[in-house]
């Protein structure tokens, strides 16, 4: 019996033990944006003993010497939070990527905080327009397409903006999907003072062919709700890849003639409905596929009788624009179809309405 009570005792202290400090960080990484070369720059790591134990920071390692940290060096008591600074020195221009690991009586192992940004010689603003008010923060778009995208490609979108409150703020993209990774810089933005947002597309990560959309949502800061106030359409149009096929192959393949690219269906005025067609012709040697038959915005209906043309048949898309909903369409109206015409894998239809 005695020897049970000394053994849970024992395995009492241990788990408390472990317990007792736990060492939590708002951010692991905090990205300062664009600096001056030369200006020393500084960022802060908001951290917190959320254990119920005091909290001591044994020792602090850097990547390298050009990066020095301010820490606590009295113990933190229970549920206090502080603050980290690391500073870079900033004496090498272009991209930097800086380390300080954290060791503690707070966890195992160290804990790693990065610092990053770009040092540059002039700091350069951005002088378009903020035309979208995202909650606290102004947006030069509100609508991201990334257009003819093959497979294996990156490509990066930027959204400028600009802290339109009174307060500091630490902008974050919201409900991204698998395929799109998102950076802000610099992480924190004072009252009046512009950011980026990097936008990355992952096009291994999209499965089909032709447009996939979606809506994320850009906040002020972290924990922030979801509004249709916040939101920034995203599409991705991915295609077929013929860039292998050899030429003695292409001549046999199916060629897509349109009678027209722009569909003009005129002025609304007092309708409710505008209609029009263009005439799809296959003047190649084998049959020409529509794989993909779709709409940027809402507020376009389309019709096609025959999705497989053969060798010299002409048929007709036909094409309605309802008033109502093109009210809320965000991006031009327009028909997108993915085909199998090695030279015309994409085509995109305008449709003009007024």
């Amino acid at each position: 019996m005695v020897r049970k009570t000394i053994a849970l005792m024992m395995l009492t202290m241990c788990f408390y033990s472990v317990k007792a400090q736990v060492l939590e960080v708002k951010s692991n990484t905090v990205n300062v944006g664009h600096t001056l070369f030369r200006v020393p720059v500084t960022a802060e790591f908001e951290m917190q003993n959320t254990g119920d134990r005091p909290l001591v920071i044994n020792d602090v390692k850097t990547s390298c010497g050009c990066t020095s940290v301010q820490y606590p060096r009295l113990p933190v008591p229970a549920g206090e939070s502080f603050v980290v600074r690391a500073t870079y020195d900033a004496k090498q221009l272009g991209h930097f990527h800086k380390q300080v690991a954290l060791y503690s009586n707070g966890q195992d192992g160290p804990m790693v905080l990065s610092m990053r940004g770009v040092i540059v010689e002039e700091v350069e603003n951005y002088v378009g327009n903020y035309d979208y008010t995202l909650g606290d923060l102004q947006a030069d778009v509100n609508n991201i397409e990334f257009d003819d995208v093959n497979h294996g490609d990156r490509p990066v979108a930027r959204i400028h903006i600009r802290n339109n409150s009174d307060s500091v703020v630490q902008p974050v993209v919201m409900h991204l999907p698998k395929y799109l990774v998102s950076e802000v810089s610099p992480t924190k933005v004072l009252p009046g003072r512009d950011a980026i947002v990097y936008l990355m597309l992952n096009s291994e990560m999209i499965q089909d062919y032709g447009l996939t959309q979606t809506s994320i949502y850009l906040g002020s800061n972290p924990g922030e709700k979801v509004g249709e106030d916040k939101e920034i359409s995203v599409s991705a149009v991915l295609l077929p890849d013929f860039r292998d096929v050899p030429e003695e192959v292409k001549v046999l393949s199916p060629h897509m003639r349109l009678s027209a690219t722009t569909l003009e269906l005129g002025r609304f005025g007092n309708k409710k409905k505008l209609r029009g067609e263009i005439e799809i012709t296959n003047d190649g040697q084998s049959t020409l596929d529509i794989s993909r038959l779709q709409m940027f915005t809402t507020g376009i209906q389309v019709s096609l009788n025959k999705s497989h043309i053969a060798p010299g048949e002409t048929v007709r898309l036909k094409v309605t624009a309802i008033a109502k909903e093109l009210q809320r369409a965000r991006s031009k109206p327009r028909v997108l179809m993915i085909t199998n015409d090695p030279k015309m894998p994409k085509v995109v239809i305008d449709i003009n309405v007024e």
